[in-house]
């Protein structure tokens, strides 16, 4: 070790690691083939971004950018922060900044809606680049925080050019492998097992934490989780199962701390197929039908998950977006009315008095209690004569299957990381077409008017125009039953006491921030 590396590690020398875990696991270490919460959030500590979102106040602070300016309305230039490394000693510039960005808008890319309204990325010099714009984007440097930088010469050494295409089965060089210029560097992964992080002593940054090593073991049992934290295995679970909370509370030598999560969760319904696979509905497709859809919402009794199920970790929620998030409004957020008969006659109506029998794809360690919120939905469908064929699988199989458009119904949750509804807009109910435009809409919905909402949107620079266009979407999406939203996810994370961190409403561990007494 070198004098200097020694002297920048002596103040965390005898820090304990810091071991988290959650239910689920990382599904590839290629930071632009999958968009998702936990994997996002565990990428950040390895690789960065050119810009963040403070931990505390969530405004907008540079990282790899030092500085950035408005050139023209359509051309926003970036000045990049200089000395800083990749974790194998190569310097980061400008060929890095740009190939990266780009690289996010390949085909293969599901991080396309945070480059939403980049036509080009271009290199000033060899610490500038130039971010060029189809029109004027109001919500750019929001959509660069999730936009993570590789080593162009790294990807080119390693054959991972394109990101992996996590529909297919082909692995790159990136999946199970890390290179960035973070505060910690990838030692290990063994996948359904633990992660296992370093402190990278050459990092450009000042921490404010004390942690030298990080190990993330997914466990998908919630007992066990538990189990581990309270005999000291573990030092923090990020989702502890709620029968567990009052006790971890009262234990004296533990902490609770939640908050609101800006993630929705909801059910997505195939409205493109002619007919659905394994359906006893031949012909034709009985979620097309909008009365079918708002029988299926309306079975739904969101209040009874919430208390039974979620014990106060879920706050029912009528539209695709959190109270925080632009676009958000008290009447777009209230919900459909909880009413069996009301299913029925839809049902009815809709030419289905019987039912009809539908398969439903649910995770089984994604969100908090997933598994027993489509039971219990399931079993609600039931009274209306609506036989689900429920399905539950890993989120490491789960997201490239329904990415395949191979679920009929099937459970997703959505957080906005920029905090407006475009993001969820975007990618959910505009048309599937190019780039973020339906990159997630897995049902395939498709309404006109959304579409020229949505692509208004991506460029209207007045303020309370665009808060209107945004709140009409989420009207319209509410009254065409795009999808059954759920509940606004409430996210506690349980620790020893000698622990400190700051609770995110992204669900996100800021690694930088943690403190091990």
């Amino acid at each position: 070790m070198t004098a200097a590396a020694a002297l920048l590690l002596a103040p965390a020398l005898h820090a304990r690691p810091f071991k988290w875990a959650s239910q689920g696991d990382v599904a590839t270490w290629d930071i632009h083939a999958e968009n998702n919460g936990l994997q996002n959030g565990i990428h950040a500590s390895v690789y960065e971004s050119l810009v963040h979102h403070n931990s505390r106040t969530f405004a907008v602070e540079p990282v790899l950018a030092t500085s950035w300016k408005e050139i023209s309305p359509t051309q926003v230039r970036f000045v990049l922060r200089q000395g800083v490394r990749f974790h194998d000693g190569s310097a980061f510039t400008a060929d890095d900044a740009v190939f990266s960005l780009q690289r996010a808008m390949a085909k293969t890319s599901t991080f396309t809606p945070y480059a939403q309204g980049i036509r080009q990325v271009t290199k000033v010099d060899e610490y500038t680049i130039d971010v060029l714009l189809s029109a004027p984007n109001p919500v750019l440097l929001r959509q660069l925080t999730e936009l993570r930088i590789m080593s162009r010469a790294w990807a080119r050494k390693n054959q991972s050019v394109e990101p992996r295409d996590m529909k297919g089965r082909d692995e790159n060089f990136a999946h199970r492998n890390a290179m960035g210029t973070g505060p910690y560097m990838l030692e290990s992964w063994q996948p359904d097992v633990k992660m296992v992080f370093k402190r990278n002593p050459h990092w450009w940054g000042t921490m404010e934490g004390n942690v030298t090593e990080i190990v993330y073991t997914p466990i998908k049992s919630a007992a066990t989780r538990t189990a581990a934290l309270l005999s000291g295995e573990l030092d923090m679970v990020l989702d502890p199962a709620p029968q567990d909370l009052a006790r971890l509370r009262a234990n004296p030598e533990m902490k609770v701390v939640d908050g609101l999560e800006f993630r929705t969760i909801f059910l997505g319904m195939d409205q493109f197929r002619e007919e659905l696979p394994g359906s006893n509905v031949q012909g034709r497709n009985p979620l097309k039908d909008v009365r079918v859809r708002r029988a299926l919402y309306q079975a739904i009794d969101a209040e009874a998950i919430a208390r039974s199920i979620m014990r106060g970790l879920g706050k029912p929620n009528g539209t695709l977006v959190a109270p925080m998030v632009a676009g958000h409004t008290e009447a777009v957020g209230k919900r459909l009315p909880y009413s069996v008969e009301a299913a029925k006659k839809l049902l009815a109506e809709a030419g289905y008095p019987d039912g009809f029998e539908v398969d439903f794809a649910c995770p089984n360690n994604r969100y908090v209690n997933d598994e027993a919120i489509c039971q219990a939905v399931t079993a609600m469908w039931s009274r209306v004569g609506v036989r689900a064929k429920l399905r539950t699988l890993p989120l490491a199989t789960y997201f490239p299957m329904i990415q395949r458009y191979e679920a009929s119904i099937y459970m997703l949750g959505w957080g906005v990381p920029t905090f407006d509804a475009l993001n969820t807009l975007q990618s959910l109910v505009r048309t599937v077409g190019a780039g973020a435009d339906g990159n997630y809409n897995l049902g395939r919905y498709s309404h006109p008017r959304m579409d020229y909402l949505v692509d208004r949107i991506k460029g209207e620079t007045d303020a309370p125009v665009r808060t209107r266009m945004l709140t009409e979407a989420l009207q319209l999406s509410n009254d065409t039953v795009s999808h059954i939203p759920l509940h606004d996810q409430v996210i506690p994370w349980a620790m020893k006491r000698n622990v400190d961190l700051v609770h995110r409403a992204d669900n996100r561990v800021d690694v930088r921030m943690v403190r091990v007494h």
